[in-house]
């Protein structure tokens, strides 16, 4: 799968507010006290833990943002892995303005990263099967197409991006419907003929009250590996079966073998640990 860069029209807006919440009123005090306004410097990105890298088109608007006469130089690409002490990108121009960027963009890529390495320690559990993983939109608010991103990065795919994607029929739609069934039929009478139908089932025989009316896709939610491979023999290809629920490094492989199409794990986006990322100075430029 091809990772295509964000367009810059939805990361600039993000990364501009970020930084306006940083800089404040009064701009970055500490630098501009302690730095002569004419110092240049080269400085160094470079990870110290092994992961793999997402974000680095936002790190690098950060310092374009604070000043375009920042270059930053990428030395690997977003979906790259990493070994700690690698050096993923060099950064030159305005010592000043180097420093009043560093935090934003060390905090964007450092946290992007991180989605993308705890995707890529899921992917790398369901090799072997068929099944996909992805997220879901337990995502930061307002960071939805960037966390995203980062899971592409990490080689999983990307669920709904927000309730106007898709139909999913959750477990509360189901009881305020009245059941499974009236749930389907509502949905596909409220829908257009291009909008996909999903529907959360919590039990085998919900499942088979779904497939009996017809679906796109099947959440099968909180399921044994057992349960899950009866559910893939009752749904019979007729639809996507997606497993969801409490999926961890412990239980990915054991789903994923059940013959599952996808695996939607919520902490990739919304849990994910910071890979550790600093900004070291290099040298003093002329």
């Amino acid at each position: 799968m091809t990772l295509s860069p964000l367009p810059r029209m939805i990361v600039e807006p993000i990364m501009r507010a970020a930084l306006l919440e940083d800089i404040g009123l009064a701009g970055d005090i500490t630098s501009m006290a302690v730095v002569p306004a004419e110092h240049r410097s080269t400085v160094v990105m470079a990870v110290r833990k092994d992961g793999v890298v997402a974000g680095l088109d936002a790190a690098a608007l950060a310092f374009e943002l604070v000043n375009p006469a920042i270059a930053m130089t990428r030395h690997v690409a977003d979906g790259a892995a990493v070994r700690a002490g690698d050096v993923i990108a060099t950064v030159e121009g305005p010592s000043r303005d180097l420093l009043t960027a560093e935090r934003t963009a060390l905090n964007f890529l450092g946290h992007l990263s991180g989605i993308a390495t705890a995707t890529a320690s899921i992917v790398a559990l369901t090799r072997g099967t068929k099944a996909s993983v992805v997220c879901t939109r337990k995502t930061t608010p307002g960071l939805r197409a960037l966390e995203k991103h980062a899971v592409r990065a990490g080689g999983g795919m990307n669920h709904r991006f927000a309730l106007h994607d898709a139909v999913l029929i959750k477990d509360n739609h189901v009881a305020i419907a009245g059941g499974v069934g009236e749930a389907i039929r509502r949905a596909r009478a409220g829908t257009g003929h291009m909008v996909k139908i999903e529907v959360e089932v919590d039990t085998l025989d919900q499942l088979r009250e779904a497939m009996e009316i017809g679906v796109d896709a099947v959440l099968l939610d909180n399921m044994t590996p057992g349960q899950l491979g009866q559910a893939v023999a009752i749904i019979g290809g007729r639809a996507i079966a997606e497993a969801s629920g409490t999926i961890t490094p412990d239980t990915a492989a054991a789903i994923a073998a059940s013959g599952v199409d996808l695996i939607s794990v919520g902490w990739i986006t919304h849990s994910a640990p910071v890979l550790d990322i600093g900004l070291d100075w290099r040298a003093s430029l002329a």
